[in-house]
């Protein structure tokens, strides 16, 4: 197991607990409860406490052993990715049940973390369909980036097989995984939108004005047209 120590940061700890209170606004929450975060803290004001910590890994350790969640995602701000250790980024994910935790947990510091690809492979099968949904985020960052190894066709058939009845969570990962091998590898782009089309994930999702659907095959073309445009 990685040793962890947290030094003691209470009166600290207690302080930005406090400042993040007094920025709770009901609708705020109401917003962001709809989306499964228990918090009402604006990003941005939450994004400017950060700012002005700057990087604290000991605050950001005991800012997440609080369990707010506020208090967790600016731990996920403030802290050094590369710091955490194997373990501790798996016990940590587990306990990010919040989805914008979750998301910045593997976005901000996991995919940052030299134990990421150890991680990925880790994640990829687990029985928790949350923890599954980090390593289908972590692969499709991998798709996009650094594909060599990967079993393009095979994770074809696992998303043809296991998205449609998936659950939410692991069901966007395995769709933005889908997505990525449509765009970025032209030999398997028609089987890619193939697939979409005919399991019809995400085809009703509703998506603001000027945003490109997550639909994978609306997804795939829009991108591919762009950087024809480009």
């Amino acid at each position: 197991m990685d040793e962890i120590t947290i030094q003691r940061t209470d009166g600290p700890v207690d302080e930005l607990l406090a400042e993040l209170a007094s920025l709770e606004d009901s609708r705020a929450r109401e917003v962001n409860e709809r989306h499964g975060d228990d918090h009402g803290v604006n990003l941005g004001k939450l994004r400017a406490i950060a700012k002005r910590l700057k990087t604290q890994q000991d605050l950001s350790r005991a800012l997440w052993a609080t369990g707010d969640t506020a208090a967790k995602l600016l731990a996920l701000l403030i802290c050094r990715p590369k710091d955490f250790g194997s373990h501790e980024l798996d016990s940590m994910l587990r306990e990010a049940r919040a989805p914008k935790v979750h998301d910045w947990l593997v976005n901000y510091v996991v995919k940052k973390n030299p134990h990421a690809e150890e991680l990925r492979v880790a994640w990829f099968t687990d029985a928790d369909p949350v923890v599954a949904s980090a390593g289908w985020a972590l692969t499709a960052e991998r798709v996009l980036k650094d594909p060599e190894g990967l079993d393009l066709p095979g994770l074809l058939d696992t998303i043809e097989a296991q998205m449609k009845d998936a659950p939410d969570r692991l069901q966007w990962a395995m769709n933005t995984c889908l997505a990525q091998i449509g765009i970025s590898h032209p030999a398997l782009r028609a089987r890619a939108i193939d697939i979409g089309e005919r399991l019809e994930v995400l085809k009703d999702y509703p998506t603001p004005p000027n945003c490109t659907s997550p639909f994978a095959p609306i997804w795939i073309n829009e991108i591919v047209r762009r950087q024809g445009a480009a």
